[in-house]
Order: C-alpha cells, then structure tokens, then sequence
C-alpha cells in the first residue's frame, strides 16, 4: 500500500530543523568537554557557548550577557515569571500582583497559576477583545488602581493559537512610568515578525529552538543585566548564576544557527507565508462557505490560520484530516489530547461549541503552494464527514 504523503501545517507546535542547525549540530557530538571545566576541552565547549551566546544576541538585537540558556520555552517562562514575582517581592513585600492576559500559553498561566496557590500571589489575568487582543484600557486600570503592588506584568507578542499580535509597545508604555517589569513570551514571535528586545524595553523575554528550526530541548530568557532575577535551579551557578546545569553544547549552537538564520529570513518568509496563508483562507472560504476566521485579519502571524467549522468537533475533523496525510492542530499542542475547549477562544467571546469546532493550521519554511491545495481539496468532505458523525 503506498504511504499518504505528509501535509505537514503544524508548524506553531514545532518547525522542521534547518540543514544549518544540523550542521551546527552534527560539528559538536563528538566533541568532549563540558563548558564549565577549565582544561582545553572545557575551554573549547566555553568558546562555542559563548559564540553562540553572541550570535543570538545579535539576532535579537540584545547585549550577549543579557542571554540565559535555558531547556526551551517552558523553562525560560517559568524563570521569568517566578524570578521576577520573587525578587521583586523580595525588596517589596508589598508587590503580590501579577498582570497577564487570559489568552497567555499554558506554560505561563500554568507558573501563574502555582504563584497564587503557593506563594500568595493574587493573579489579574486581563480580559482581549475579539480578536485576542489584549484590552489596553484594562491594563491600565488595573495598573493605576495601586500600581506599588504590582510584581510584574506578563504580555506574549504574538498568540499561539489565533496569531494575534499584542500591543507589547502600549504594555510597556504603561508599566514603565510605573518602573513595573514587563516579561514577554515570544517563542511564535522571533523568526516570524521582527522581534528587537533592546527596541521593545520589555525587561525579559522568551524563545524557543525548535520553533525557529532548531533542536528540540533548548531556548533562552532574555533578562536585561540591570533586572535581578531569583532562580530556578540551584546547582554549579552557570548563567549568571539563575540558571544552574551543565550547558548542552551542541543543542546550543544548533540553536544559535537556527535563530540567526530565521531572523535573517524573517523578512522574505513572512511575505511568503502571507501569500499562502492568504491563498489558505481563501480557498477554505469557497469550500466551507460558513467558516470562521479566528484571530485578527492583519495584526496576526504570517503562517497562522485559525478557523472555526460549526457543527465540527474540531477533533474528528483533525483526524479525518490525518487520514489524508494532512497534519494541523486543535490549538496548542500542549493541550493536545485533553476534551475541552480552547482557553483563548473562551476568553475572545466564543462559545464552548465554537471553540471545540476549531482547526490550527501553521505554515512554516517548508510549506508550499501544493500543502495549501491539498488542504482546500480535502477540507469540504471531511467537514461534511465530521458534521454527519455529530449528527
């Protein structure tokens, strides 16, 4: 039997790894020396974290020390979001509140969520408008009502779900005169849209390897010097000491590969990108004449397409999708696998219904006009398929 060829549109949840990532890689697996020894080996693996440390640090426009290594994006939120909370609480037993928004990753309301049950944290999670984005009127208020209280604030530059960017430039505005620090998930952002930390003045923020076409298993946080931060792991005190653990060498610089090259890239992809995920809405539209875009029409990612197929269970139409050797998402692959509706479709005004109705697909460096087409060809009877089984 001839095996259905893979439409892969799941690029959000993880992105191909590029061949220079590879190479970068490949160059250092055989190579002994753990960075922190100091005989020539050790010095050998310090020299390649270190280029590597600058090279990301270029990319994303910061001052190379201000780059801590981390295990990916998970790790660096929960280190900005609990170190900041700790160390600014600290100085000031009076600061217990955390601003965010309620369409923010798991793997920052998760950290929040463990700050107000076992720290005494109280937790504002920010209402967004209909497209995801973050109402600023709110945030305001909520900062003005006692600013001296607020710990930090948390903001992600683009979601991953809807693809909706977030005003992080109006976030910091606000929280600035008010000397709050501002961390920023923008493991979606950096590769996609230009991402320029020292331009943004947000305080920390977050990225991951393998959305950039990287390894799996490393990222960064990146923490301007001047912020103290409270660690995580305590061990040898590597990374400015918030973040103990032999470095991964080669992970590293395949990481650092990676992000150089998608930040010199961003630009051509994401005019590509557009032009299939424009191609992608469009096309579905003549398809399934009753389906929902989700997120906003232009302040959204390049790649992302989320759209709602009512009297789907979003589900089924995946696996229907699968079957064909299309591969896409409900959402957030960390959330895969659980029956319930989207947290951020709930929180943009949407139904239970609609949001369990709805489908992720994300275009990435390897998507092609042919992985649109097949979708647009297969979308209307797998939806009419899905519809009759909840009939």
């Amino acid at each position: 039997m001839e095996a259905v060829p893979t439409v892969y549109l799941d690029h959000a949840a993880t992105t191909p790894i590029t061949d220079v990532a590879v190479d970068a890689m490949t160059a250092r697996l055989r190579e002994v020396g753990n960075a922190s020894s100091l005989h020539a080996s050790g010095r050998r693996a310090r020299r390649i974290v270190e280029e590597s440390r600058e090279t990301v640090a270029q990319a994303l426009g910061c001052r190379p020390g201000e780059v801590v290594f981390t295990s990916g994006g998970t790790e660096a939120d929960n280190l900005a979001v609990k170190g900041l909370f700790w160390s600014r609480r600290e100085v000031d037993a009076a600061r217990t509140r955390v601003l965010g928004t309620a369409v923010e990753h798991h793997a920052v309301l998760d950290p929040l969520e463990w700050l107000e049950e076992h720290e005494a944290a109280t937790v504002e999670l920010l209402p967004v408008d209909a497209a995801g984005r973050l109402r600023v009127e709110s945030l305001q208020a909520a900062i003005e009502r006692d600013p001296a209280s607020v710990a930090m604030i948390t903001v992600m530059w683009a979601n991953n779900e809807v693809g909706t960017l977030q005003p992080i430039d109006e976030v910091v505005r606000l929280a600035s005169a008010h000397g709050i620090p501002v961390h920023t998930d923008a493991v979606q952002a950096v590769g996609s849209v230009p991402v320029d930390f020292a331009a943004s003045d947000v305080d920390a923020l977050s990225i991951s390897g393998h959305k950039v076409g990287g390894p799996q298993g490393v990222g960064a946080l990146v923490v301007r010097r001047e912020v103290d931060l409270t660690a995580l792991l305590h061990g040898g005190g590597q990374e400015r000491d918030v973040r103990s653990g032999t470095l991964d060498v080669p992970a590293i610089a395949g990481f650092a590969a990676a992000v150089e090259v998608a930040v010199k890239q961003q630009a051509e992809l994401a005019a590509r990108l557009v032009v299939l995920r424009d191609r992608l809405i469009e096309g579905v539209r003549s398809a399934v004449p009753d389906v929902v875009l989700n997120g906003d029409p232009v302040d959204r990612l390049p790649g992302n397409v989320h759209l709602s197929f009512p009297g789907c269970e979003g589900d089924s139409l995946l696996m229907l999708l699968d079957a064909r050797g299309i591969e896409c998402s409900t959402g957030s692959a960390c959330s895969a696998g659980v029956p319930q509706p989207s947290h951020v479709l709930l929180a943009m005004g949407r139904d239970a219904a609609a949001a369990r109705s709805s489908l992720r697909f994300s275009l990435g460096h390897t998507s092609t006009a042919a992985d649109v087409d097949a979708v647009v060809a297969a979308i209307a009877p797998c939806v009419e398929r899905a519809r009759a089984a909840r009939a």
